[in-house]
């Protein structure tokens, strides 16, 4: 169904979610063996033990079945779902199962980052990080998702884009903000700059993620935390998992932060061509301040995080620079995998979303 004009009001700049918008939202619907497991389980009263746990069905990076338990499991440790009680938080037999998963995710990023070459420098180097991300970076990849937006892509389609988006950029600097007790001295300092800017600097109509949900608006589209999960396929909840895997684990410091390095140094080019597709669409300039900021806030984060906090960093741990550089060379992998499975499915004349499994939130019209 197309939006109406009606849908796409003028946002204006300073609108702040409602509170409705952003308690957590339903579970999702299970998508085979290991999320119904998982979601069943999270239906009930946390307890001690479960039976065993089912094999998911395909992989557990990109799969739907394996990608939607991970994603519900490591929700639990951010706002978690309507209803579900936050004792599973610390349930041993959850911890349990996802240890197990995680020991074949790293198995699997670790292939797919080792698809995107490394840089040929000492990686125990602080000097030679940043021009190692930049050169990750620089390694051919597929086509640009935010230059087809820019130039032909359909109104209709950055929706999807928006809502593929959404599990991410509603979080938006919260995995990151997983390394700040984990850091010291100059590189916790440059961590601590970047994510006040993407906290709004204290002001909750500048939060990044306040910002994506009024470009959601604009676009006509629910902002509601996990409005959208149902929808969204296995390869855009492995952009999230990535980012979750590496922010709850302490000796994966080092690829959160080149994580992170990467995420900022590939922002100011593809932000400023989200914001001229919009611009090309007719949409307000409240529904594109969220890519607007980026470009400016980016341009300064970009040398920030790979000078003052990967090279910092790794000045002051050398062992963790092959970490940093993994962790780059995966968000790459991962980030680029989203989204030719979204071109490829668009240039088949394809929604890049899953059905609707049911009537949604009224704002969400377009995908009911």
């Amino acid at each position: 169904m197309t939006a109406t004009a009606d849908e796409r009001a003028d946002v204006p700049y300073g609108t702040v979610l409602r509170p409705d918008d952003l308690r957590p939202g339903p579970l999702p619907r299970s998508r085979g063996p290991l999320s119904a497991f998982v979601t069943h389980a999270l239906r009930q009263p946390a307890i001690a033990r479960m039976g065993p746990a089912p094999r998911p069905a395909g992989d557990v990076l990109y799969g739907q079945d394996g990608a939607l338990a991970l994603y519900c499991l490591y929700e639990l440790h951010y706002r978690g779902f309507a209803g579900v009680d936050e004792r599973w938080e610390w349930a041993p037999a959850l911890l349990a199962l996802r240890h197990a998963l995680e020991e074949v995710l790293e198995r699997r990023v670790r292939e797919e980052a080792a698809s995107v070459p490394t840089p040929d420098c000492d990686s125990r180097d602080a000097d030679a990080i940043p021009a190692a991300l930049r050169a990750i970076i620089a390694a051919p990849s597929g086509p640009s998702l935010s230059r087809y937006l820019a130039e032909q892509g359909t109104l209709e389609q950055f929706r999807e884009f928006a809502v593929h988006r959404s599990p991410l950029q509603l979080k938006e600097a919260d995995p990151h903000s997983w390394a700040i007790p984990r850091l010291a001295g100059p590189a916790k300092a440059a961590l601590v700059e970047i994510q006040a800017d993407e906290y709004g600097n204290g002001v909750a109509r500048d939060m990044h993620q306040n910002l994506f949900g009024v470009t959601m608006l604009g676009l006509g589209l629910d902002p509601g935390y996990g409005a959208y999960l149902d929808r969204v396929p296995g390869p855009t909840l492995a952009a999230v998992n990535l980012a979750s895997f590496f922010g709850l684990h302490r000796r994966l410091r080092g690829a959160l932060v080149g994580h992170l390095a990467v995420f900022e140094m590939t922002s100011v080019e593809p932000m400023a061509a989200y914001g001229a597709a919009l611009r090309r669409h007719g949409l307000s300039a409240g529904t594109g301040h969220f890519f607007a900021v980026h470009v400016v806030a980016d341009a300064h984060h970009q040398t920030l995080a790979s000078q003052a906090l990967a090279g910092s960093l790794v000045r002051a741990e050398p062992e963790l620079g092959a970490d940093v550089l993994f962790g780059a060379r995966a968000m790459m992998a991962v980030e680029g995998h989203c989204s030719q499975q979204i071109l490829s499915a668009w240039q088949r004349g394809h929604s890049s979303l899953l059905l609707a499994p049911g009537p949604q939130r009224p704002r969400s019209e377009l995908f009911d």
